[in-house]
């Protein structure tokens, strides 16, 4: 699998997919001491979700600019999950019909797709990183509501050091959605749990990475949160998944 450049026809707005191996024929994923995953090769963005990005996608719409701070290339942010799966992915995937790879889609990430990234992938063993990229946090995200790092607001994409797959902003800047309802993590004793989609329903969905507003220790990369799927604030933004496999709606 490679990497995949998104590019418009009508517009100078453009964004990368990076292709993260997975670990299908390799040692389980362990997102706890109980719950081991396995993932097929699937594609993430490079950056979260950007607002000239979803202004380009939502550009025929009443939603093309809901973020609280401005600016072209910080996060999105203000939307919810609901936003984003009723119309930001519907309007994308129908945007980019004959520019993605054949027989793919844009979606969201699962939370087990969106942690082994952050993580490192297959380097995950080798350097264990507490955040996304590194063990000191300031190197790679911005957090803390203070004036000494996040200056109490997000940030431009891209200014920390990306993580070992070349992600970046996986730790802090905004919380990221992913597509799972929220539940504790399945019994250890069903085994290794191939492409997990989450629970069939709950009340919550997930979100993850921390924030410009929140403590470190909300941007480890274990850490999960959850909110209502109508949830729209400003310290929750999105990154996209491009894969064969769209996740069913629950």
């Amino acid at each position: 699998m490679e990497n995949h450049s998104q590019t418009f026809s009508d517009s100078p707005v453009s964004f990368n997919m990076i292709a993260i191996e997975g670990n299908r024929n390799a040692d389980p994923f362990k997102m706890s001491a109980t719950y081991r995953v396995r993932l097929d090769d699937f594609r993430m963005g490079e950056y979260p979700v950007t607002q000239e990005i979803w202004a380009y996608v939502m550009r025929d719409t009443d939603m093309a600019d809901p973020s609280y701070f401005k600016g072209a290339k910080r996060p999105v942010e203000q939307v919810s999950w609901e936003d984003i799966d009723e119309l930001f992915l519907p309007s994308l995937n129908d945007k980019t019909k004959d520019s993605r790879p054949k027989g793919t889609y844009y979606r969201l990430p699962t939370e087990a797709e969106w942690e082994y990234a952050a993580r490192g992938g297959k380097y995950r063993e080798q350097y264990p990183f507490e955040y996304a990229g590194s063990n000191k946090l300031d190197e790679v995200g911005w957090y803390g509501y203070d004036e000494e790092n996040s200056h109490k607001e997000s940030k431009q994409v891209g200014l920390k050091t990306p993580n070992l797959l070349k992600l970046y902003d996986m730790s802090g800047n905004v919380w990221e959605w992913c597509s799972d309802w929220y539940d504790s993590y399945p019994d250890s004793n069903k085994g290794i749990t191939v492409n997990p989609i989450g629970p069939a329903t709950s009340s919550y969905r997930v979100f993850r990475g921390g924030g410009w507003g929140g403590d470190a220790r909300y941007c480890r990369s274990t850490h999960r949160n959850y909110a209502s799927p109508t949830l729209r604030n400003d310290y929750v933004g999105f990154r996209l998944v491009l894969s064969f496999s769209p996740v069913q709606k629950g």
